[in-house]
């Protein structure tokens, strides 16, 4: 049976109280133990608990919520298969799958960020609720709530004209950019030649099944950088998660390598060393793209591409889950221009005529 717990109440966090929460567990000991550390913060509160997910879409008819933390194995309809429409429901709230089934691979992580999740968080078994786990859970949320709620005016800065003949994409994202990424790529068609390097802030453990998502999503070929691999035409190629991705030039064409050096943004994999060799190699021939992420790993290879002539696009604040990476880049009158990831993707496409 479907329980709420706590106020039923419409109230959506502002600067003046906490940001709504809305829990989505079938366990009871969960939901509980969730409830409760949510309520021991100071800036969030439990709107409501539910334990399926058809209860929970019921009450987002009548009520707006911040942020939904949804489990993936329960009865009935299962989280994986309900985010999508918990998403729209939400109306804008950041869902945060917090799941035991995310430790069992990295498959189900990628495939809830790419259906739109904001984030994922591994649940401990129910003896294991901690003080570290609590820590982690608060903060997951306040990066969320940070992000939320602010939405810009729809708008384009800069050129919205195809941008220059280009021989090389590289896009750069973080938390929320494999939603963004995937909403991209499955604007340009098969047609579309021009190789296309990711760097997204991933562990090492997610690179393979995340590098046979964006081959699905992009229909084409993609495959996890190794030292030395030729960039290809119709190809894509994700940056490991243990290593950057930079390109070096050929006799006959362009390369990875893969290097291991302290980023100043402090990721790894990083989008600045890749965005600064792509200015190095491709010049005015790249185009560069940043989505989604906290924080402004990409904002100073950015400088580098536009001082070379290249053109950046960066993702806009509305449609981002956290708009660290593309506000640095946009703030920093380095983008070229700024718009939702599908137009992005339409926009690259129009290259050559490929749209």
């Amino acid at each position: 049976m479907a329980h709420a717990s706590l106020a039923d109440t419409g109230f959506s966090g502002t600067p003046a109280g906490p940001a709504q929460v809305l829990i989505v567990d079938d366990s009871v000991v969960a939901r509980s133990v969730l409830g409760r550390m949510v309520e021991g913060t100071r800036r969030f509160r439990v709107a409501a608990a539910y334990s399926d997910v058809r209860a929970a879409l019921d009450y987002l008819k009548n009520h707006s919520v911040d942020i939904i933390l949804l489990d993936i194995e329960m009865p009935g309809i299962d989280g994986l298969t309900a985010l999508p429409d918990m998403i729209a429901a939400g109306r804008g709230a950041k869902v945060l799958i917090v799941s035991s089934a995310a430790e069992q691979g990295a498959a189900v992580s990628v495939q809830a960020l790419a259906l739109g999740a904001a984030d994922t968080l591994v649940k401990p078994g129910i003896g294991a609720f901690g003080g570290r786990f609590a820590e982690v859970l608060e903060e997951r949320l306040s990066r969320l709530v940070e992000a939320h709620g602010h939405h810009d005016v729809h708008h384009h800065h800069g050129p919205v004209a195809a941008p220059d003949d280009f021989d090389l994409v590289a896009i750069g994202a973080s938390t929320g950019g494999i939603h963004a990424l995937s909403q991209l790529l499955r604007a340009i068609p098969a047609s579309f030649q021009v190789p296309i390097l990711v760097t997204q802030h991933l562990p090492p453990s997610f690179m393979t099944y995340f590098a046979t998502q964006l081959a699905v999503l992009g229909g084409r070929p993609c495959e996890v950088a190794t030292d030395r691999m030729r960039i290809r035409p119709g190809r894509i190629i994700v940056a490991p998660g243990d290593a950057h991705m930079r390109v070096v030039r050929m006799s006959d064409g362009a390369a990875i390598r893969l290097t291991h050096e302290k980023a100043l943004s402090g990721c790894m994999p990083s989008v600045d060393p890749m965005f600064e060799s792509v200015a190095e190699v491709f010049g005015n021939r790249a185009l560069g793209v940043v989505l989604s992420g906290m924080g402004r790993d990409g904002c100073e290879g950015a400088k580098d591409l536009i001082d070379c002539g290249a053109r950046v696009l960066a993702q806009d604040r509305a449609s981002s889950v956290v708009w660290g990476m593309p506000g640095a880049v946009a703030n920093a009158g380095r983008a070229s221009a700024v718009m939702a990831p599908d137009e992005i993707g339409r926009l690259i496409a129009r290259r050559g005529g490929a749209a």
